[in-house]
């Protein structure tokens, strides 16, 4: 997970009705946000929500999964959310997805079809997908919550950016009356905003890193943040290790590399990316482990 995730679930636990209404859903009487703890703590949604909607006698279920980029992995995550639910409530929840920030030219499908071994049972799921940069920034801004403020900074904004940063400044400051919900809307926007820009001068705007990473509730997620750092430089590393001996098509290994949570495993996969005679053979061993190449 990146500091955006660790963002966006902040969000979704203090501020879940205005991500809702970024998918359209209207008509929210109340919500809450529910104990994601369904089955197994690592197969998780990002959140599940309970809303009661105008003219409904029951809440309805609601899984945000949130994706700092369209992935194919989104496509699992959003199956595995739909059916860990059902499984455990016995009810088919929304499924909605939000990709925070366009990569490549990869869109997240919008369904998937799950075929049986022997093709004889079918498993249909859609769900909604929000693509926060396709989104009118001011309509976001508009929003009657002010916990879519943040989400605001990732919409499309017409124009320079700064005037717009200074607008969703004024109003965290007019309208969240408590200090740790100022501070900690402030941090989450300003996190959020480091995924679309690199201009120090408009995170400065919204308070600068010093303050972001002083508030409490990003405490506990300090030591993560730095374990997850040294897993990415460690994966481009490899990358950059067996693009520089073979050639360029070391780098499609990456999202397998990325996948894997074991640093005692990719650290010999790095011993091994400057070892092995080809890059058949490192390929051989990232995806059967068992296999002796000494």
């Amino acid at each position: 997970m990146h500091d955006y995730d660790k963002s966006s679930k902040w969000l979704i636990q203090h501020h879940g009705g205005a991500i809702l209404r970024l998918a359209g859903v209207s008509g929210i009487v109340r919500w809450k946000a529910l104990q994601s703890e369904v089955v197994q703590p690592r197969a998780l949604p990002d959140s599940l929500v309970e809303a009661l909607l105008a003219g409904a006698s029951d809440p309805r279920l609601f899984v945000l999964e949130m994706a700092t980029y369209p992935e194919p992995r989104v496509v699992e995550q959003a199956v595995r959310d739909a059916a860990l639910v059902y499984l455990d409530r016995g009810e088919l929840p929304e499924v909605i997805v939000v990709v925070l920030s366009p990569k490549g030219r990869y869109r997240v499908p919008r369904q998937a079809e799950i075929l049986s071994g022997w093709g004889r049972t079918i498993w249909n799921l859609r769900w909604h997908v929000v693509e926060l940069w396709t989104i009118p920034a001011e309509d976001l801004l508009a929003a009657p919550e002010i916990g879519a403020v943040p989400w605001a900074l990732l919409g499309r904004i017409d124009g320079p950016p700064e005037p717009f940063f200074r607008r969703c400044r004024a109003r965290i400051d007019r309208e969240a009356a408590a200090a740790a919900e100022h501070d900690n809307l402030m941090a989450v926007s300003q996190i959020l905003a480091r995924l679309r820009y690199d201009d120090e001068g408009l995170f400065q705007i919204l308070g600068g890193r010093q303050a972001m990473l002083e508030l409490p509730f990003l405490d506990k997620f300090k030591e993560e943040w730095k374990r997850e750092a040294a897993h990415d430089v460690l994966v481009r590393v490899i990358v950059k290790n067996l693009v520089t001996r073979f050639n360029s098509r070391a780098k499609d290994l990456e999202p397998e590399l990325a996948a894997i949570a074991d640093a005692e495993r990719l650290e010999a996969l790095q011993s091994l990316s400057v070892t092995c005679a080809s890059l058949k053979e490192f390929r051989g061993q990232l995806r059967n482990p068992a296999t002796d190449h000494s």
